[in-house]
């Protein structure tokens, strides 16, 4: 594994070791991923019954690694009604339906974000959960970066209902070392590079459609680019019952910044292949990782 020596900043987010230990596997071969896009809205069960037939489908088409958007769970009328909804880590109904899913089809589930309760009563941790083929939790990232947006026309501030994260967190499995955000975090490259020598980079994302028809795409491609690693980038795609509209474009990229497979609008899944061979070979082309010279400031 490569050695990457990051300078923290002044107030840096902390590491957090992976709950499934410190071993690493390197996969022997190829294996498929699946992006799954949703267009959720306020009703919890109505949500997760969707988000079930796309996983059954995906793993259906032989996805044994998948990921659900940002906010899978519930996009309310209101921000607040995420909060109403906030789940105790370890027990409630999204977290039940996140392990029993993936225990069921022998899949490992990234469930994009969950709203779990924090020690404010007005905020939430918006909590991206791994759970592995047995249905067990194995990791947890709290996203660090809160959008912020106001162009006079739309304003969005999580910071009101939702607490920063402070830990940057990877997770090794069957499939290679796995690096976890959330998306607003895609704009900060530096989170990236604090997850080292990763293979996959998960961003599940609710990105608003005037932001993402902008940047989604080419920050995407940057931070494979950068860390030589697949990208897979489950989304929120369409107009939801709050009137919000989000990009969509779910997709999967490969080292090299090649989009493997995409979707434009509208619930479905994204299947690629991931080849951990590719990986290797554009890092033995272009070993940049390796080439850095600049600490982090």
């Amino acid at each position: 594994m490569l050695s990457l020596q990051i300078e923290p900043p002044p107030h840096p987010p902390q590491p957090a070791e992976s709950l499934s230990g410190p071993q690493r596997t390197v996969p022997s071969g190829p294996f498929r991923v699946a992006a799954i896009q949703t267009v959720s809205g306020p009703d919890v069960d109505a949500n997760l019954a969707d988000c079930a037939a796309l996983v059954a489908q995906a793993a259906e088409a032989g996805a044994r690694l998948l990921g659900l958007p940002e906010y899978f769970g519930i996009i309310g009328m209101r921000d607040r009604d995420k909060v109403a909804v906030r789940e105790t880590p370890g027990d409630g109904p999204i977290q039940r339906f996140l392990a029993e899913t993936a225990r069921r089809h022998k899949v490992w589930l990234v469930g994009g974000s969950v709203p779990l309760a924090c020690d404010d009563p007005d905020r939430v941790w918006n909590a991206s959960l791994v759970f592995d083929d047995s249905g067990n939790c194995v990791a947890r990232y709290d996203k660090i970066h809160l959008f912020g947006f106001d162009n006079g026309r739309e304003k969005y501030s999580e910071e009101r209902t939702i607490k920063h994260g402070s830990q940057v967190v990877t997770v090794d499995s069957p499939f290679g070392r796995i690096g976890l955000s959330i998306c607003y975090d895609l704009r900060f490259p530096e989170l990236y590079r604090a997850f080292g020598d990763v293979d996959l980079i998960f961003v599940p994302s609710a990105f608003t459609e005037t932001t993402g028809e902008a940047h989604w795409e080419p920050l995407l491609r940057a931070r494979a680019i950068e860390n030589l690693a697949y990208v897979v980038a489950p989304a929120q795609g369409g107009v939801h019952p709050n009137g919000r509209e989000t990009h969509g474009h779910s997709m999967v990229v490969d080292p090299w910044g090649r989009i493997l497979a995409q979707q434009a609008k509208g619930p479905g899944i994204v299947v690629a292949d991931v080849d951990p061979a590719r990986t290797q070979e554009a890092r033995s082309m272009l070993p940049a990782l390796a080439h850095r010279t600049l600490r982090s400031v």
